[in-house]
């Protein structure tokens, strides 16, 4: 048995699983390991220093697996912006042909991507970017929900709105993401009308993943309470772990402080050294409520079937028993 979707017939992977670009996370072995399992993995660009270090782990990526794989390319409002053209000729120069974008208008990077028989998934966080995304031309959305670790917008819809909102505007695949960690939430994803489920958080807590083994226990000992947003007062939202840095940031932020005040706390090279090093209070670090549902550490292989199988008996036998065929209606 399999679950086919739009999603899967689309972007041409077995199952209607993604693993989206994570900053720090989104490397080769993980991206591997994911496409090995028949879900769709991500490499993200901007983890890599450089583009040519970009082309280098595409590279590796590929010695790891023959399957598709994609790049996530975050566009953010920068002081000192990466070269984001060099990066998006090394992914058309790398034959890669699926793209995630996500972070601001995908428009000016469509006709080059499109030009080289490239699909991109957009990510976005609310109904109307995600209208405004497919009326551009991208070939599928990935919408965010308030549960979701990073950037979940200002809007603080929860999926359970958000998603069945965006599909009844929305005619391309569609993956959602914020909250997804298991057969449940694929499910309740497909019954929403979403073609898939896109997972951050789920799949950082793996063997593959290159995060410091610290966080990913940190992961299964906490519980759907334990994220901070910080930046709320400043309109950018960012929901991470709840850790003596990010509650200080809270804190400042609440009392009046601005930007300047905290961004000796909140610097990325701190929230990596989370990540290599496995000091939790190290910095700030990303991840989503859905922490409160992961209880163990698999590997790719082992996650992405038992949920499939767990979806596929969800769905032919509890969900099919419940439903009674009355005497005189047609079955």
């Amino acid at each position: 048995m399999a679950i086919r979707t739009k999603f899967t017939e689309v972007f041409g992977v077995e199952h209607p699983i993604a693993q989206g670009g994570m900053q720090w996370v989104g490397r080769a072995e993980l991206v591997a390991a994911v496409a090995n399992a028949g879900a769709l993995g991500f490499i993200t660009a901007l983890t890599q220093p450089t583009p040519a270090d970009l082309a280098n782990e595409i590279a590796k990526t590929r010695d790891l697996t023959d399957k598709p794989f994609g790049v996530n390319l975050t566009i953010l409002p920068s002081i000192n912006p990466p070269p984001y053209d060099e990066y998006r000729q090394v992914i058309v120069d790398s034959g890669i042909k699926i793209v995630e974008t996500a972070g601001s208008n995908p428009a000016p990077h469509l006709p080059m991507f499109h030009d080289n028989g490239i699909k991109v998934l957009h990510k976005c966080t609310s109904v109307r970017h995600a209208v405004k995304a497919q009326s551009l031309g991208v070939d599928g959305i990935s919408i965010d929900g308030f549960e979701c670790a990073g950037h979940p917008g200002e809007d603080d819809v929860p999926g359970l709105v958000l998603i069945p909102a965006a599909a009844n505007q929305i005619e391309i695949p569609m993956i959602a993401s914020g909250g997804f960690g298991d057969a449940r939430g694929l499910v309740a994803a497909l019954a929403l009308g979403a073609d898939g489920i896109n997972m951050g958080t789920r799949f950082m807590c793996t063997v593959e993943s290159c995060i410091h083994q610290n966080v990913k226990e940190a992961i299964v000992a906490g519980d759907e309470r334990g994220t901070e947003l910080i930046f709320r007062p400043l309109r950018n939202t960012a929901r991470v772990a709840s850790n003596t840095v990010s509650r200080e940031v809270v804190q400042i932020l609440n009392d009046g402080g601005q930007f300047e005040d905290v961004k000796d706390l909140v610097a990325g090279v701190r929230g990596r050294k989370v990540f290599d090093d496995g000091d939790l209070d190290a910095g700030i670090w990303t991840v989503g409520t859905v922490m409160g549902l992961i209880n163990d550490i698999p590997t790719c292989g082992e996650l992405v079937s038992r949920i499939v199988t767990e979806a596929e008996e969800l769905i032919t036998n509890r969900l099919a028993g419940m439903v009674e065929v009355k005497a005189g209606s047609v079955a």
